[in-house]
């Protein structure tokens, strides 16, 4: 059994929060021209100091800014590149839509995207808060190539840069950097390009790089994920009630794992047991000193009031089961 010391457990979550009232209704008011760009930012800071509160209150032990400035994942970002256009709604899934991003040009960053939140969340924390970016396969699979020759150009182009963002990442400060690649679970095919693009983006970062992937069919992807150049993946299992564990049985997972336990896809809020026996399945499929702990995926969907209970279900969970799993390892350390 792993030394207790090594056994850890920490806590974490995937990204998004949701919004507060005042937010949706400020972003509303800016989308009509009725308030300035630095009245919503100033909101958008507020909104984000609140959810780093939120976390501390709760006990999580790495946290992320909550993405207040934020609307969809992929959008966001092609808003702040230069080469893209963006697009009417167009749906993405069940009754939610998204503007997607439509590539004219050359792709190209004037300036850093992420840097600026990143160093205000962080400066309002002691814990570890995570630099938060779309990777470059999600970021070209999501959007409409109308300017590059093949997928390919499109990818290695967006990958490059997202390196120079995760790079600034890294010199302000950020000690874990997630790079999100949900797409390359539909795509088995191209996985090998998923994995050049994200070489690209974290070859010489010193600081922990993640990458979150969910809801999709693991098993047409493993174990050849695990050559996906990043120190940890982050995977869903609640949603599908931990049906995809026996996924990663054989050949042996070798990555840090920051495993899913907390459905955020539904109103239900879990009790601490239905959330220890999650978290003992994970210990028992994967080296229990990798294992991180954390909802299925960003938590924008659930009410502010759902996602308190959630998180707060989670920590009083892990906090258990730190405890159970230190009497055990003692009971062993002095019979041996």
């Amino acid at each position: 059994m792993a030394s207790k010391e090594r056994i850890r457990l920490l806590t974490t979550t995937v990204g998004s929060f949701p919004k507060p009232g005042y937010l949706h209704k400020a972003r509303r008011q800016f989308a009509r021209g009725d308030i300035d760009y630095d009245t919503l930012h100033e909101l958008e800071r507020k909104a984000t100091a609140e959810v780093i509160a939120l976390q501390e209150e709760v006990g999580l032990d790495i946290l992320v800014h909550g993405e207040m400035e934020r609307g969809d994942m992929a959008t966001y970002f092609a808003e702040h590149l230069e080469g893209f256009e963006i697009s009417s709604p167009v749906r993405s899934y069940g009754n939610r839509y998204y503007r997607k991003p439509i590539v004219v040009g050359e792709i190209s960053r004037p300036h850093p995207i992420t840097v600026e939140m990143f160093s205000y969340a962080q400066s309002l924390t002691k814990k570890p808060v995570k630099g938060m970016l779309t990777g470059p396969y999600t970021m070209c699979d999501w959007s409409f190539n109308k300017y590059y020759r093949d997928r390919k150009a499109l990818i290695i182009a967006m990958a490059e840069v997202i390196a120079a963002e995760v790079r600034d990442l890294q010199e302000a400060g950020a000690q874990y950097i997630q790079i999100d690649e949900p797409a390359i679970s539909t795509r088995p095919a191209e996985l090998d390009l998923a994995i050049e693009a994200m070489t690209v983006v974290t070859s010489g970062i010193s600081a922990k790089t993640i990458s979150h992937i969910c809801y999709g069919n693991f098993a047409p992807i493993y174990p050849r994920l695990l050559d996906l150049p990043v120190d940890q993946l982050d995977l869903e299992f609640a949603n599908s009630d931990f049906s995809n564990i026996d996924v990663f049985s054989s050949p042996p997972f070798t990555k840090e794992i920051a495993v899913g336990v907390i459905d955020i896809h539904s109103h239900k809020i879990e009790t601490r047991e239905q959330v220890k026996q999650r978290i003992y399945k994970a210990l028992k499929a994967f080296p229990p000193e990798k294992v991180y702990i954390g909802p299925d995926c960003g938590l924008k969907t659930r009410t502010q009031e759902e996602t308190r209970a959630k998180l707060t279900v989670m920590v009083d969970a892990v906090r258990e089961v730190r405890r159970e799993l230190s009497g055990v390892l003692d009971a062993t350390s002095v019979s041996g």
